[in-house]
């Protein structure tokens, strides 16, 4: 596919399989450069890499696979040493990066919950560190953060530390996104619902570690929940929910032009509710900052370019 005027470099995080994956097919489609980031290159996910290979050479799309364990600092900034060298600049990170554990919280130890906090919401600390001053420097770039319904919308039991992480890391998501808009850096929050297929979501959820406790809830009067939740999910889930569409939605905030993404969209196909709770929150979180003067910080402006104004508004705020 030949390459766009504005084509951007784009890293997708979490790329092996899932919406990471299908999100950096259908950027790169789009006639971007896609870094499919994803750890064990020459391990466990050597055949995703050469799946990767063999799916660019098919679309003529330039797609490469990339090591990057969104766990490790070293090797993340390794992954964006490599590809500055080679481009001079990152234009895109999509925070897609993740993992879902299901079950009783309480069968659950603390340092599962913080191996969950630490995959869903300390991995994009390390990649904003490494990518951001990049960006700064720069005055533009876009952030993209893979969300969940749960956040805001239905949240059944036994995915509570899941829940709890995915909840965690949308509210740094806003918060990052207030600090970055007079670094001429834009914030799209994508919410996908609940996708029981198409995804290994559910196939490599986690399970509790205390198996004793894991035992007691499956015995007690909360025996057989498990299966009632996965079969509910089943069943609400439509025939044709296709997670394709969050990859489609992911490439088209890519192509906006600056100033125009939204802050906020929305692919549940079951309609938990999250779309309305979540305007609801965003709108009480804008307006605090409209009380407090510093409306500014809710729209991304080039910073170069607005500097004076900045400075006027910063004095009149204070």
């Amino acid at each position: 596919m030949p390459k766009l005027q504005d084509s951007q470099i784009v890293i997708v995080t979490g790329a092996s399989s899932g919406f990471g994956r299908l999100s950096a097919n259908a950027v790169a489609r789009g006639g971007h450069t896609v870094y499919a980031a994803m750890r064990e290159t020459e391990g466990r996910n050597a055949a995703q890499v050469a799946d990767v290979k063999a799916y660019a050479r098919k679309e003529d799309a330039d797609l490469r696979a990339i090591e990057l364990d969104v766990g490790a600092q070293a090797s993340v900034d390794r992954a964006v040493a490599a590809i500055m060298a080679e481009h001079g600049r990152i234009d895109v990170v999509v925070h897609n990066a993740g993992h879902m554990a299901f079950g009783p919280a309480e069968a659950f130890t603390p340092e599962q919950f913080a191996e969950l906090y630490d995959i869903n919401v300390l991995s994009t600390q390390r990649v904003n560190r490494a990518v951001l001053p990049h960006m700064r420097k720069r005055g533009e770039g876009l952030l993209i953060w893979v969300s969940s319904s749960s956040s805001a919308g239905g949240t059944p039991p036994y995915l509570s530390p899941y829940f709890a992480a995915k909840a965690a890391m949308d509210a740094l998501a806003v918060q990052y996104a207030r600090e970055l808009t007079r670094w001429g850096i834009e914030t799209s929050i994508v919410v996908p619902g609940a996708f029981t297929s198409g995804t290994n979501h559910f196939a490599h959820s986690g399970s509790p570690a205390d198996l004793d406790r894991l035992a007691e809830y499956a015995a007690g009067p909360t025996a057989g929940l498990a299966e009632q939740i996965r079969t509910a999910f089943g069943r609400i889930a439509p025939p044709d929910a296709d997670p394709a569409t969050v990859a489609i939605a992911i490439a088209d905030l890519v192509d906006m032009p600056f100033g125009k993404r939204p802050f906020r969209i929305h692919i549940d196909p079951t309609d938990d509710g999250a779309s309305v709770a979540f305007a609801v929150i965003d709108r009480v979180r804008n307006e605090m900052l409209n009380r407090v003067g510093l409306s500014d910080l809710l729209h991304p402006a080039r910073w170069a370019e607005s500097d004076a104004s900045w400075a006027t508004s910063s004095k009149a705020a204070s």
